[in-house]
């Protein structure tokens, strides 16, 4: 891995960064605290396509610029639609948008780390709640505001129970409290808390682990547990067990065998 990404792209409001096979983008918004706009929602669309269509990006790294990651939703998107003829179906669309960046980050077979610090509100919440990993400063504050506005986290609720709970996801929902980060630890929305001055020594450490892993192993994984949220074990077995069939003497399963019986890395982790 590069230790210093070269600017490839800049995908205005998203700047994109490649460093290896990581692609670190970056919400730059910073006088909005990174509100969500239909721009930002397009921009980081593409920039999953292209890591996607590009084949060899195996971790992605999100976070925002100027200290905080995502306010939500940009509320001067909100206001155009609700001056359209049909304010509601264009309202709904706005949001549809949204919830398609969300699915498209969910269903990535890309590793997939939230860097968050400052606000994570609304929308950013939600989209730190798809991440794989989320790793948090100790700036960071989570908050749901959505009903304190008088509407609902409609296009993230599904997240916010997959990774809260039921319980949990209805309570922040329905009170708009806010989390520090330690309280965020506790209840399992990130994975890791630390000061902003290690923030980037703990997303080296994460990749160096996501990068030991193969990418192939890592995307077919990330599928089967998606499926495994919403189906009985025993309707998973036969499936499961041709998934790991195929995966044991494919290319990835054959080198990483041989690699251990050899006692050397495998060829697809760093040297």
């Amino acid at each position: 891995m590069n230790a210093s990404p070269s600017v490839l792209q800049r995908l205005e409001p998203v700047l994109a960064e490649a460093g290896g096979q990581v692609l670190y983008l970056t919400l730059n918004r910073p006088e909005s605290r990174n509100a969500m706009s239909l721009a930002m929602v397009d921009a980081l669309l593409q920039a999953l396509a292209d890591a996607e269509a590009r084949g060899d990006v195996r971790a992605i790294v999100l976070r925002g610029a100027g200290g905080h990651f995502c306010a939500g939703g940009d509320l001067k998107d909100m206001a155009a639609a609700r001056g359209a003829p049909d304010a509601a179906t264009a309202m709904a669309a706005v949001n549809a948008r949204f919830g398609a960046l969300c699915l498209a980050y969910a269903a990535t077979g890309i590793a997939l780390v939230a860097v968050v610090e400052g606000t994570v509100m609304g929308g950013g919440f939600g989209l730190a709640c798809v991440a794989d990993l989320v790793l948090a400063g100790d700036s960071a504050r989570f908050r749901l505001p959505e009903t304190s506005l008088g509407v609902v986290p409609a296009q993230i609720a599904p997240f916010l129970v997959e990774r809260l709970g039921y319980a949990e996801a209805k309570r922040l929902a329905v009170t708009g409290c806010q989390l520090d980060a330690s309280q965020a630890l506790a209840l399992g929305l990130v994975h890791e808390a630390h000061p902003a001055g290690a923030l980037d020594h703990a997303v080296a450490h994460a990749l160096a682990g996501i990068l030991r892993c193969a990418p192939q192993a890592v995307a077919a994984t990330k599928a089967l547990m998606a499926r495994a949220r919403f189906e009985a074990p025993a309707h998973l077995v036969s499936d499961a067990a041709q998934i790991f069939g195929h995966a044991v003497v494919g290319a990835e399963g054959t080198e990483g065998t041989t690699a251990f019986l050899q006692k050397r890395p495998p060829n697809w982790a760093p040297t």
